[in-house]
């Protein structure tokens, strides 16, 4: 099977593109390298240098390849930017997805599969409560708006065009090659600090000093696992959760870091910032839970800091 993974120099798209590669498919990767660095694209993949937004140059793309499958990993993935710049990441995220799904439609492509977000599309989750599928979504910042509104895209080409699709909604992914720098990925942030013998900076849920807000923490090799089963059909649910169902603040989270590196750091108490959901918990799949439990917290914390470490 010929796979278009767009994001494929990317933190989670690299990974699934050795996973394919590994599995027999031909891979070809699209990225603008905006975010993602030209080492991370799989040995073996094709790599052509490509802005989903430019439409013709994708199409040329789709010309001289003739994929059977896209995995659309690329985006703008920010929610602070998507506030500061909404036009933008409507750009990125709306139209330049847009472009794939006509491109998809005119050229017979099997299989959409769309790596969305559960860590933003449900909005705040109640304590007590984990978000599963059918949770209503309610999205509070521009980058949510608009990976709800390509999902709804997609269900308008299924029902019109018969076009396949899959929805993965990702928790907070982590692990290797996830970039320390920018606005996004506290754990490679801490990871790398921490590595460093660098303080961290735990951000308020509520009030200066507390533990921090309550994420879902789901390893990369799970994400890539989902996205596997996805693009070879082995999943009947058209949107999944990718997730734990594990509460971790962010000074737990900061304590796991540290046990891995055996350190013990000197953690700032920082304001809570402007925008984040104070608790994002999805209810584990239970389709993709029959494939292999997600890894625990504790074991993709060591992978992920040795990883870290090893680049120091």
């Amino acid at each position: 099977m010929k796979v278009l993974l767009t994001g494929g120099a990317g933190f989670i798209g690299s990974h699934v593109g050795d996973a394919l590669l590994a599995g027999g498919h031909d891979v070809v990767v699209v990225d603008d390298l905006s975010s993602g660095r030209r080492e991370n694209v799989p040995g073996g993949a094709v790599f052509e240098q490509v802005d989903i937004r430019d439409a013709a140059a994708l199409r040329r793309v789709f010309e001289a390849h003739a994929p059977d499958v896209i995995c659309h990993q690329a985006a703008q993935t920010s929610v602070s930017v998507s506030t500061r710049e909404p036009i933008r990441d409507a750009e990125i995220n709306v139209m330049g997805a847009l472009n794939l799904l006509e491109l998809a439609r005119e050229r017979g492509v099997e299989r959409f599969v769309f790596a969305s977000t559960g860590g933003a599309i449900y909005g705040e989750v109640p304590e007590g409560h984990r978000a599963d599928e059918d949770t209503r979504p309610r999205p509070i910042s521009p980058y949510a708006c608009s990976k709800l509104a390509f999902e709804g895209y997609l269900a308008a080409y299924a029902h019109e065009h018969g076009l396949r699709s899959t929805v993965l909604r990702y928790a907070n992914v982590y692990g290797p090659r996830q970039d320390p720098h920018g606005e996004a990925g506290v754990v490679a942030i801490f990871s790398q600090r921490l590595a460093a013998g660098e303080g961290i900076r735990v951000n308020a849920m509520r009030e200066v000093g507390d533990d921090g807000c309550v994420r879902d923490y789901v390893y990369v090799a799970d994400v890539v696992r989902a996205n596997v089963l996805a693009i070879e059909g082995r999943l009947e649910s058209r949107v999944v959760n990718v997730g734990t169902g594990e509460p971790t603040t962010t000074r737990q989270l900061a304590s796991a870091i540290e046990r891995a590196l055996g350190v013990e750091a000197e953690v700032a108490d920082g304001e809570r910032r402007a925008g984040d959901l104070e608790r994002s918990l999805l209810a584990p799949n239970p389709e993709l839970i029959q494939h292999g439990a997600p890894v625990g917290l504790d074991e993709g914390i060591a992978a992920t800091v040795a990883w870290f470490a090893d680049r120091r």
